[in-house]
This record gives structure tokens, sequence and C-alpha cells, in this order.
């Protein structure tokens, strides 16, 4: 094969392909298929250089315009920081707020119960001796429930209750598409809170309760809140996926909200350090108190502040399909 030749040749055409893909603005519909067709018609005479000629100056140069050209209709790959910075700034916040209105549903069934079952059992001393004898409850109510933030080293104890949180938000998220597990889940929780609250409330300590619950508890229960309302969506999709099939809105509400679950496990470790070293310790309890209503706002401000705010700018939680829509807009 003459080489010169063939360089001269095409030489019109490897000068357009390089020109498109070291172009930074954004392409036309025209230009990005014309990218693409110069791009094959390229591949293939690269191809024949190198299997006529081997390694040659000429094929390396074309090379290297083609591996432009892929990077510039493919994306480039995103480094690990602007990654999480996308996450953290625009899908996490997305998808918190796309489940903002079950997660106040799941709230309000959860102390609705909750309240239910403290009522029933301070109502009827039946009722309240099968969770255990006269002894027993009094030595809850009166030291157990207090010893129990304290009776472990802190950092153990906030990395144990971090981890069974994360857990249960996690399952939440997964088996939610079941459509029982989460009502499981919230009926559970509400049973115990109401039954730890009948309990202290029948002996005297309410307030123990409420000031050792609220400063971890404002953060941790919102968490598992959401978490129930990310695995209602999901199963919402299963059953009415509009105009979507089953699998694509299964699918689509899955990629956003699994990252939901990611996002969970930070603000469940400040609410794990917080049920490690803040609930139990002597300070004032404003100042405890105070610190849980910090974190809270925290996780609201994300998902309702900066979560809007991503939303109305076209972000879905999904954070594949948002790069994969920014690459379709670079192409033009």
């Amino acid at each position: 094969m003459d080489l010169d030749a063939l360089a001269t040749a095409r030489h019109a055409e490897w000068h357009r392909l390089d020109a498109l893909a070291r172009s930074s603005g954004r392409l036309s519909g025209s230009e990005a298929d014309e990218l693409i067709e110069r791009y094959q018609s390229g591949a293939s005479d690269l191809s024949m250089i190198q299997t006529t000629a081997g390694s040659t100056a000429l094929g390396d140069r074309l090379s290297i315009s083609l591996a432009r050209a892929r990077l510039r209709f493919t994306g480039a790959p995103e480094n690990p920081l602007s990654q999480f910075t996308g996450f953290a700034a625009r899908s996490l916040p997305a998808a918190l707020y796309r489940v903002r209105w079950l997660t106040l549903a799941c709230a309000l069934a959860t102390f609705a119960i909750a309240a239910l079952v403290a009522w029933w059992l301070a109502a009827d001393p039946r009722a309240l001796a099968n969770l255990g004898t006269e002894a027993e409850l009094r030595q809850i109510a009166e030291e157990g429930f207090v010893a129990y933030y304290s009776e472990h080293p802190a950092g153990s104890f906030a990395g144990s209750v971090w981890t069974n949180n994360a857990w249960i938000a996690a399952q939440c998220i997964a088996f939610g598409i079941t459509g029982v597990w989460v009502p499981y889940v919230i009926v559970q929780n509400a049973i115990n809170l109401g039954s730890n609250a009948a309990v202290m409330f029948v002996y005297g300590e309410a307030d123990d309760f409420f000031l050792y619950i609220a400063p971890h508890g404002l953060l941790e229960l919102t968490c598992i809140f959401v978490a129930a309302g990310a695995g209602l969506r999901i199963f919402w999709a299963w059953v009415a996926p509009g105009a979507r099939t089953r699998m694509e809105a299964i699918g689509q509400e899955a990629r956003a909200l699994f990252g939901v679950a990611i996002g969970l496990v930070f603000f469940l470790l400040v609410a794990g350090l917080i049920e490690g070293f803040v609930t139990p310790a002597p300070w004032p309890w404003v100042v405890k108190i105070g610190i849980g209503v910090l974190a809270l706002a925290g996780l609201l401000v994300v998902m309702l502040v900066v979560g809007r705010r991503a939303a109305l700018g076209g972000a879905t939680g999904d954070l594949d399909e948002e790069r994969a829509g920014a690459r379709r807009i670079t192409a033009g």
C-alpha cells in the first residue's frame, strides 16, 4: 500500500475528523452525525493501515484523532471527586426530595401507631403486665432505660447503633418492592416506641423518655422514615408504572433511590455519634437536644431546600441518567 497516496486522498477527511474532535463548543445535530460518520470511516482506514503496514507514524496520528473523536461522543470519564460532588450536591438531594411526602406519611403512621400502643398499655394493666413483672418494668423505667445509653463504651455503642440502623434503612429500600416489608418495619418500630413510652409514663419517668430519645432520635427516626418512603416509592413504581414498562419504572426508581441508602449511611453515622457521645453526656439538656435539632435541620435542608433546587434544575436522583443526558446535550 502507498501510504503517501492514502494520506493525500484522505487528508481532508482526517483533518475534518480531527477538527470536529477538538471542537470545544457544543456540536449541532448535523456535526454530531458527521463526527460519527467520519469516525467510522477513519477507523476503517486505520485498520487497513495497521493490517498492511503495521505500526506507522501516519497510523499513530490517525489513532490519536480517533481517540479524541471517541471521547467526544462517549464523554470523558469523571474523576471520583467530580462524581462524589455531583452525587452529594444534586443526585442525593433530588432523590430525597422525591420521597418527601412519603417520608411524612411514614412518620405520621409511626407516631399514630406508637401513640395508640402507649395509650392502650398505659390504660390496661393486664396488657402492660405482658411486657414483664412489676419489678422488671420498674427497674427499666427507673434505671435500665437511662443506663442503656452508657453501659457500653461510647465508640463501640455508636458504631453498633449506626450499623444496625443503616442495615434497617438498606432493607427498607431493597425489600420495599415487596410492599409488605416497609409496613412491617414501621409497625415494629412503632410498637417498640409505644411500649417504651408506656412503661416510662406509667412509672413517672416520662421526662427521661423524651430527654433521652430526642437528641439522637430526631435524626435517626427521620432517616428510617426516609428509607421507608423510598422503599414504598419503588413498590409504587411496580404497581403504577405509568407510560413506562414495569421493569423500566422499577429500574429508574431503584437507581435513584438506592443512592438514598448511601446518603443515609452518612446521616445515620451522625445519629449514631450523637447517641453514643451526646445523649449520655452530662451536659445541659438544652445543649443536647439543640445538637439533635441542628442535625435534623441539616437533613431537612438537604432534602427540601437543596433537593427542590436540584429537582427544578432537572436532577432526578439517577446519576447515570443525568450523565447520559449531559453527554447528549454536549453532542448536540
